[in-house]
């Protein structure tokens, strides 16, 4: 059965209301079922996972278990675990026990036995297998990768962000729950190295001519940065001098890219220094810090980052911002790093809410930019990246069906995040703002509204408009002005209702903050110009509605 569910996009001129644009959606019972927190979610709390996966390359298939233990909040008799076709589960123990089971899509409803106590913790036995489905351009296409790198080894990765890591192992798929801690325990064929989140406990040689690699993770963690890397991996490391003390950072990459590996990666330091300075220590110091070589670009994987830009600055050799200033740095090395932050540390509770892990990371690439070569170029750099701005949907999705917002949320949130800081204008409260987000929200699941309101409070300014219209809408704002009798006579026109943001601007050799507002005229007298420009750091477009310069 599919649910319509129509989407009105509005954007709001003056007093009057214009329907933009009429979209038609359909959702079906799959996506409530995968991005809601349904009832037989609800009654549980994640405590704890052991994932025991045996990855065989000769067949491209994954069988093991996963532990979950769980808290009962309200006790009931039905849970809810995300797997999905063509893996499936086999079967479902508790203290011995088989319990029965049914899928629907995927989603596996489990019969729990109802004599629990609230506040009780369990644990439950989950094992599955099958052939996961193949991952075609990770990681935009989630799935696992079967490879092989040029000496012929088999080359195994896992991605799935946005698909849910439901497509490779059964977990409790949806982002507002995750467990305090974690153990991963990966099979591989004697030989090659099975590398996953976290430290390293041990390896055991098995006697089928397979390897067990156990790693565990002291930090609670969202399913979808959970990942294994399976290779003919080697190993170097180092100790970064932090601000919580000494940080384990260790790099895996294949033997042909270890000499290129050694000296690219003098990066990772780099980036810890300058990312600790504007957000605060490392969120992972217990998991350490992980580079781990994989064929495709990479991703944010929690203390197992992942990275194949090719040991080359830019992305894919490319500057994203067309200033220059990205050719200075591996983008992939900085930006997914900088998800520690802003993913790992603060998570969305909806992937509606993406934004909170993109925008901020995106705008990082300026703040890392700006710690290493002066503030003036991480404004460039962040100027730059504009024109990658599509205004086609808003950045906040929709909530509870699994449905992120347009790929503004990159681009378009770093300039909001600038502009905001034009407002606040004090680099040290702004800093200040950033470490307090990653302190406060600490490991925790948060909502657009959290974050909002934090920094609303944090800066003391009405910022509810301004996220409003970056947002929640598609337009940019445009400051129409005239010059007339010796005054300016201004406005915000193209905005959402009540729209009042500040901005900077120049008249002639005189800078002034405006203090606009959508659809009112504002005076300011005895000002003789011409012609007006908006301060660089505003993301808004301004226009004469007299057509003189």
């Amino acid at each position: 059965m599919k649910t319509r569910l129509i989407i009105l996009l509005i954007i709001l001129t003056g007093a009057e209301t214009s329907f933009a644009q009429l979209q038609e959606i359909v959702f079906t019972r799959q996506d409530t079922l995968r991005g809601s927190i349904t009832p037989e979610r609800e009654w549980w709390d994640l405590v704890w996972y052991h994932l025991d996966v045996t990855v065989e390359p000769s067949d491209s298939t994954l069988k093991g278990s996963v532990e979950v233990g769980y808290r009962v909040i309200t006790p009931r008799s039905r849970m809810q675990i995300d797997l999905q076709p063509p893996m499936v589960i086999t079967s479902v123990t508790e203290n011995g026990k088989e319990l029965p089971f049914r899928a629907d899509g995927n989603a596996w409803f489990i019969d729990i036995p109802v004599n629990k106590e609230k506040g009780s913790f369990h644990k439950i036995t989950v094992n599955y297998g099958g052939k996961p489905k193949v991952s075609r351009r990770p990681p935009w296409d989630g799935g696992v990768s079967w490879r092989n790198d040029t000496s012929g080894n088999p080359w195994i990765v896992t991605t799935c962000q946005g698909d849910g890591a439901s497509l490779w192992w059964p977990c409790k798929d949806h982002m507002y729950d995750e467990p305090d801690s974690m153990m991963i325990s990966v099979t591989v064929p004697r030989g090659l190295k099975g590398v996953a989140n976290g430290r390293l406990r041990s390896m055991k040689e098995n006697s089928d001519a397979t390897s067990t690699w156990h790693w565990f993770v002291t930090n609670p963690i969202s399913n979808y940065v959970v990942n294994i890397n399976v290779g003919n991996y080697t190993r170097f490391g180092e100790i970064f001098k932090g601000e919580a003390g000494d940080l384990d950072c260790d790099y895996w990459v294949l033997p042909e890219n270890l000499e290129k590996a050694r000296v690219h990666f003098r990066q990772a330091p780099m980036m810890l220094e300058a990312f600790e300075y504007w957000f605060g220590p490392y969120p992972f110091y217990e998991d350490s810090y992980k580079l781990v070589e994989v064929p495709y670009p990479g991703m944010e994987h929690q203390s197992s980052v992942t990275y194949g830009n090719g040991y080359r600055n830019g992305y894919g050799g490319r500057d994203v911002s067309t200033t220059g200033w990205g050719d200075k740095f591996d983008f992939i090395l900085i930006h997914e790093s900088g998800h520690e932050w802003f993913a790992n540390n603060i998570t969305y509770r909806d992937v509606a809410d993406m934004w909170i892990h993109e925008s901020f990371t995106a705008y990082s690439e300026g703040l890392y930019v700006e710690y290493w070569f002066g503030k003036d170029a991480g404004a460039e750099y962040l100027r730059g990246i504009r024109s990658n701005i599509a205004n086609d949907r808003p950045v906040i999705g929709i909530y509870n069906v699994n449905k992120a917002g347009s790929g503004d949320m990159y681009q378009k949130g770093a300039t909001m995040l600038h502009t905001i800081r034009q407002l606040v204008d004090n680099d040290h409260k702004w800093r200040g703002m950033l470490r307090g987000l990653n302190d406060e929200f600490r490991n925790q699941t948060v909502t657009t509204k959290q974050i909002e309101d934090f920094m609303i409070s944090y800066t003391g300014l009405d910022l509810q408009p301004v996220f409003d219209q970056f947002l929640r809408n598609t337009s940019i704002p445009v400051l129409e002005y005239r010059f007339t009798d010796n005054s300016l006579v201004y406005r915000w026109g193209n905005a959402v209702r009540g729209f009042n943001m500040p901005v900077k601007v120049m008249i002639g050799d005189k800078e002034l903050m405006l203090t606009p507002v959508q659809g009112r005229w504002s005076t300011l007298n005895d000002l003789k110009g011409e012609s007006l420009t908006l301060h660089p750091g505003f993301y808004a477009a301004s226009l004469n509605i007299m057509g003189t310069r």
